[in-house]
């Protein structure tokens, strides 16, 4: 019997990666012949590389955490695992209290495991750290808002300039708002277990882990050739990836599922693995699945825009130090983070020695006013900051900014619930999967462990493979 048809609709990293398992890209058996749709004209959604000054830099997420194992096992899949590169040990700071203060160490997604870090620090006021010392009890239940919980055991102040400030560079959101449970299980953990939670998260932070394995993870030339390579890699082996190809709708069929794409084009398939973000997925699914269309449609989504500048070294009088700094949303600046590229990736600092690449980023959820600004402004406004934290008084020789409109999911509490409903739903219908950032995690790694796990779901259909050949016609033809 000839292998079942797949198509994958998204090709983000999420749907490339779905394709790379069902096609043998990724090592293993081919489970199925595959055709990945995507509207727009490239694939790797937020992994985007391009170009500041005449270097190759991510325009996108630049780093993937590597002690989870998934994204980086795929690169060293496709062919990438020479080119695997850590960040250098250049530290991060807060710009805070009018001053750029080095981010304590001993934290777990900014709740402190060590006080005498955290006071050198000099994050917080004396009044801050003094309430930090006193724990307050609170109970967690299933699940509580990270910013909540910490707030009412260590005090409103870790929250505002830790907590925030790290989880806006992950989620653009509000730690009042996400869950502690999608967002950060191993506190839970913590929480779970009574006692001190300074004390626990020490526990954490100084788990061992195994010699040599770095925490982040980069590629030589940015992580915008992930993508690239996992395209060719499918491409081998068989898979059918097509571009600038929008899907206006599903539809199942006694058969399977019928893809139609814009211009009246359809796709026959006997299963679909849907990679999309959830408003699109919302909006194939309701006819077939309503329930998990209604479930898609509640996730909300921010905005942001990255700002990359491309300064001359020589004009740089004291190029800036470290590997970047955070901004609590409490100390109102225009910004919210900055990046020191050329101090953070020692390729990038080898390929380009006569320029230093930073970046800066703007906007979170219910505050994305600056995504309609022009990018002078946006330049400017990044300037101007990055003058008062750092004394950045040189002008870049080169910029370009980013727009990311809807660009990242945001996991408030009851998250994991929602996604099991839409799971659920999903598998009632038979012959179809979800996967993506929307889902179990907005890193890298997990979604990639997303993708694997929604081709697992197609697993009966797959095997013995069943399906006939996919057919493409004209509609009403």
């Amino acid at each position: 019997m000839s292998q079942a048809q797949v198509v994958v609709i998204g090709g983000g990293i999420a749907g490339l990666a779905a394709a790379a398992f069902l096609s043998g890209a990724a090592g293993g058996a081919a489970r199925a012949r595959v055709t990945l749709l995507e509207a727009s004209d490239r694939l790797g959604g937020k992994l985007y590389g391009g170009e500041v000054g005449g270097v190759r830099v991510d325009l996108g997420a630049e780093s993937m955490l590597a002690r989870r194992p998934e994204a980086v096992e795929l690169a060293r899949a496709v062919g990438l695992g020479g080119e695997l590169e850590p960040p250098t040990t250049a530290k991060a700071a807060i710009w805070t209290r009018g001053a750029l203060r080095p981010l304590p160490g001993g934290q777990v997604m900014g709740v402190p495991g060590d006080l005498v870090a955290l006071a050198a620090s000099g994050v917080l006021s004396a009044e801050g750290l003094e309430r930090a010392r006193h724990e307050g009890a609170t109970e967690v239940g299933d699940d509580v808002a990270i910013g909540r919980y910490v707030a009412d055991r260590l005090g409103r102040e870790v929250v505002d300039r830790l907590v925030e400030p790290l989880l806006g560079g992950v989620y653009a959101g509000h730690a009042d708002e996400i869950s502690l449970r999608a967002a950060v299980p191993q506190l839970l953990e913590v929480a779970r277990g009574g006692g001190s939670l300074v004390e626990g998260v020490h526990e954490l932070a100084n788990r061992p882990r195994t010699v040599g394995t770095p925490v982040f993870q980069g590629l030589r030339g940015g992580l915008g050739t992930l993508p690239e390579a996992v395209a060719a890699a499918c491409a081998r082996a068989g898979a059918e990836l097509r571009t600038r190809t929008a899907v206006e709708g599903l539809h199942r069929t006694p058969g399977g599922w019928r893809v139609v794409t814009a211009g009246g084009g359809a796709l026959e398939a006997d299963a679909v693995v849907l990679a999309v973000p959830a408003p699109a997925a919302a909006r194939l699914l309701r006819a077939d699945a309503p329930g998990a269309a209604v479930e898609l449609d509640a996730v909300e989504y921010a905005g942001m825009a990255l700002v990359t500048l491309a300064f001359r070294r020589a004009e740089l009088p004291t190029p800036p130090a470290g590997s970047g700094f955070l901004v609590p949303p409490v100390d109102g600046r225009r910004i919210k983070a900055s990046t020191f590229s050329s101090n953070k990736w020692g390729w990038l600092a080898r390929s380009a020695p006569d320029s230093f690449v930073l970046r800066t980023s703007l906007g979170r959820l219910r505050e994305e006013q600056p995504l309609e600004l022009s990018d002078e402004e946006l330049v400017a406004r990044s300037l101007a900051d990055l003058g008062e934290a750092i004394g950045l008084t040189a002008r870049p020789y080169d910029t370009v900014v980013t727009r990311w409109r809807a660009g990242l999911p945001q996991y408030p509490v009851g998250h994991l619930d929602r996604v099991a409903r839409i799971r659920t739903a999903v598998g009632r219908v038979g012959g179809l999967a979800v996967c993506g950032a929307a889902y179990d995690g907005v890193g890298i790694p997990a979604c990639v462990a997303s993708a694997r796990a929604a081709v697992a779901a197609l697993d009966e259909l797959l095997t013995p493979a069943t399906g006939e050949n996919v057919t493409e016609r004209t509609m009403g033809a």
